[in-house]
């Protein structure tokens, strides 16, 4: 599959099929923070990067069988709000399979413009991300592409809330020094209460990001936080526990691992939460796979990378 990757575990979505609808690290933000690297294309141009044709015929094909699937994931490795025909995807998913969930995974930026309001207001799930409220805030840590501002994006999102049937899973990514301050809680506190989400997750790094200086914010903080805003849904994912994956289903996360790298290098800290592996099933995969030589590792800034060694995309079944 060129655009659907998975079915992958998820730990906020459960069994998950991803759709990946832009170039890799195509997105209308350069944050400071993300795990997946630098923004190499950084754009607010709205295009058709991948045919929506063919995303639609391999998601009929796919479908067709009926597989059991908590949701179907907007995803990938930059910001698919930036594709013009997401619409017309939503719109056909609810329209041939309306059995299927709907999540989109998006930064939120793109909803300053009404008409990408309206063009995803089917979908069941948005997990928007609100990091900063004052300008110099957002520009410091989510480094936008030139003309995006922080008023406007979340004016957009109090917009969306307006019209939006569904649930409102709102990130807040924590970076120490820069957005944790009591000034810039207290501001993004009162922008959350206006939004009123379903669920607020404090996240922090717990993978290198873009730039070496950035740190996690502790424990012992966001626990602050969480009970300083007690009366919000706040989550924090990071104390989660990940689980063992049984030795039956061992082959079925090789072939997603081994599909999941094809598409992009990856560190072992970024297969452990995207494919919702423990450290020790991950790192018997990784040696299993290097074994046979299907993938190799490369050392470079953010560390030791596993990519495949056919880089076509592959099928995720099993080996």
């Amino acid at each position: 599959m060129k655009y659907l990757f998975g079915p992958v575990p998820s730990r906020r979505l459960g069994v998950s099929l991803g759709i990946d609808l832009v170039p890799y690290k195509t997105c209308n933000l350069n944050c400071v923070y993300c795990e997946v690297g630098t923004t190499t294309n950084l754009t607010r141009e709205l295009s058709e990067y991948v045919p929506t044709s063919e995303v639609i015929s391999e998601l009929s094909s796919y479908l067709s069988t009926r597989p059991h699937l908590d949701f179907i994931t907007f995803s990938g490795a930059g910001e698919p709000g930036l594709h013009v025909g997401l619409g017309r995807i939503i719109n056909w998913l609810k329209t041939h399979y309306p059995e299927y969930r709907l999540a989109l995974l998006t930064n939120g930026i793109l909803m300053a413009d009404d008409a990408f309001r309206q063009s995803v207001v089917e979908v069941d799930v948005v997990l928007p991300s609100l990091d900063a409220v004052s300008e110099s805030v957002f520009q410091s840590i989510n480094r936008p592409a030139l003309g995006i501002h922080a008023e406007d994006y979340i004016r957009g999102l109090i917009e969306f809330r307006k019209l939006f049937k569904g649930e409102i899973w709102l990130e807040v990514f924590l970076v120490p020094g820069i957005n944790d301050t009591v000034d810039e809680l207290d501001k993004i506190y009162k922008v959350i209460r206006e939004l009123a989400p379903d669920k607020v997750q404090l996240n922090t790094l717990d993978r290198p990001g873009t730039e070496d200086w950035v740190v996690p914010l502790s424990n012992e903080s966001l626990l602050q936080i969480k009970h300083k805003w007690s009366e919000l849904p706040i989550e924090i994912p990071s104390l989660g526990i990940l689980h063992e994956v049984k030795a039956t289903e061992k082959s079925k996360a090789e072939g997603r691992m081994l599909a999941m790298l094809s598409r992009r290098p990856c560190t072992e800290s970024d297969i452990i939460s995207s494919l919702g592996l423990s450290v020790k099933d991950v790192r018997w995969l990784i040696s299993r796979l290097i074994a046979s030589g299907k993938i190799i590792q490369e050392q470079q800034k953010r560390g030791v990378f596993y990519k495949a060694v056919n880089t076509k995309p592959v099928s995720d079944k099993p080996i």
